[in-house]
This record gives structure tokens, C-alpha cells and sequence, in this order.
């Protein structure tokens, strides 16, 4: 008999992306097991992202603090379901999406959170999964080195409601320049058993690639993201603290699997 699937509730952080929003919610409406809910987490736009969200029947959260991190630990705190799963307002979701999240925790009672990759759209296929391989594989390889395992991503991850909860006090969501699923990796990722499934693939918009200006914001608030939980979540902690860790070689799957933890 198959186990009954949790219920999944989507959160969405969104400031003034009210085209974005729209096409990301078409593909929602379009999943295979909808989810329980959508939230969208309105962070003080002034556009009509709010209105968007709520002709799609989604539930308007509004977050007056400015920041992803805010926004985004704020639509954690009020999503309803079991699974809470992120993507951003300008993603596109296959239609499995949702019923792949569901299936994976309700195979596996220990998973805590799960994340996948995303592939930029708008390019003709070759040149976008090149340039997908080779911003997310720059991302993977210098946050796994930091981290001492895969980063979740912040486009496309879920986590366990209970695994937001022992870390929900002790993220930096006041801080609008921290790199939020960093933040989230550096408190969850030794603590909680996280897998990362490279076939879990959301189309993401090249926003990341646009414009020097942008690409040095984001590299800032990486080394901003990392620096703030040092020393004690520094590197030479976390790599010592992984492979002491007695329950590691029970919770770690075979490498082509990508898992976290």
C-alpha cells in the first residue's frame, strides 16, 4: 500500500516581480499533486504582485522588513503544511515538482530538507546548460568546500516543518544581505539529514548573469553569509565536525546520490 503523501504548502518571496510571479504561478497550477497552499510573501512591492498572487488563489503574506531573509523565514513561519518547499517568483516548475517533494519525504521519515539545481531559461538549450553547469557548478563547488557538504538552493528546496523549527530562532533573517539558503545549509545541513537530487531541475530566470554589478552583489553576500557564522561554523569546524560525526556513514548515501549532512 502506497503511504499517504504529505501535504506541501509553497512559498514564494517576492519584491515587484509581478510579470514573474505570474508565469511561476501558471506552472504551480499546472502540478501534477497541487499543493496544500502557495504563499507569497509580498516584501513590500509596489507593483501588483499582490494582486497577482491573489487572482492565482494564493495567500498574501506581507513582510514589511526589506530582504530575502526576511521574506523568506517569514513564509516558513506561515506555511500550514508538513513540507514547506521555496522557489523564487521568477522560477518555472516542471509539473512534478510538487509531487516529487511529497514523494521524496514521505519515502524517507529522517529527510529534513531536500534541494535540486535549476537550469536558466530564456537561452537556446546548449547555451543554457552551459551556463547553468557552469554558475551552479562554481555556486556547488565553493559552498560544498565551505560548508562541508551541498548548499540547499534557495530557488528550489523544501524542508520538513520540523526541521524549520530548531533552526527558525537562530537564522539571520534580520540581516537583507545574507545569502538566506546559505544561512539555512550553515544552521541545518549538520543537523538535520539533507539530500540533494540533481534530477529535481526548476527553470530559473538569468537574472544571476546580468550586469557586473550584480554578479559582485551576490559574490559579496556569500563571503557577508559565510563570515558571519565564523569561526564556529568555519570550514576547518565543519570538516572535522562531519567526519566525527558517528551516525555519518548511516545517513550518507552513495556520492552520485549528492547528499548532504
Amino acid at each position: 500500500m502506497t503511504a499517504a503523501l504529505p501535504s506541501v504548502s509553497v512559498v514564494i518571496p517576492c519584491l515587484n516581480d509581478a510579470a514573474a510571479l505570474d508565469a511561476c504561478l501558471f506552472s504551480l497550477a499546472a502540478q501534477s499533486v497541487p499543493p496544500l497552499e502557495i504563499v507569497v510573501v509580498d516584501n513590500n512591492s509596489t507593483d501588483s504582485s499582490a494582486a497577482v498572487a491573489r487572482r492565482h488563489g494564493a495567500r498574501v503574506v506581507f513582510e514589511a522588513e526589506p530582504g530575502i531573509p526576511a521574506a523568506a523565514a517569514a513564509g516558513y513561519d506561515a506555511a500550514a503544511a508538513e513540507i514547506i518547499a521555496r522557489c523564487d517568483a521568477d522560477c518555472l516548475l516542471p509539473a512534478d515538482w510538487v509531487q516529487r517533494i511529497a514523494e521524496s519525504f514521505a519515502a524517507d521519515p529522517d529527510l529534513g530538507a531536500l534541494s535540486g539545481p535549476g537550469a536558466f531559461y530564456g537561452f537556446p538549450r546548449p547555451v543554457s546548460a552551459a551556463l547553468s553547469v557552469l554558475y551552479l557548478g562554481a555556486y556547488y563547488l565553493a559552498m560544498a568546500s565551505a560548508l562541508a557538504h551541498l548548499p540547499l538552493f534557495g530557488s528550489n528546496l523544501a524542508l520538513r516543518r520540523s526541521a524549520w523549527e530548531k533552526v527558525r530562532s537562530e537564522v539571520h533573517r534580520h540581516d537583507p544581505e545574507m545569502h538566506d539558503d546559505v544561512c539555512l545549509s550553515l544552521h541545518l545541513g549538520q543537523r538535520s539529514t539533507c539530500r540533494f537530487d540533481r534530477t529535481l531541475v526548476v527553470g530559473m530566470a538569468p537574472r544571476a548573469l546580468i550586469g557586473a554589478a550584480n554578479v559582485i552583489r551576490r559574490f559579496r553576500r556569500a563571503f557577508h553569509t559565510l563570515w558571519a557564522h565564523w569561526p564556529g561554523e568555519a570550514p576547518w569546524v565543519r570538516w572535522p565536525r562531519r567526519f566525527a560525526a558517528g551516525d555519518y556513514e548511516r545517513r550518507e548515501e552513495p556520492p552520485t546520490a549528492n547528499t548532504c549532512g
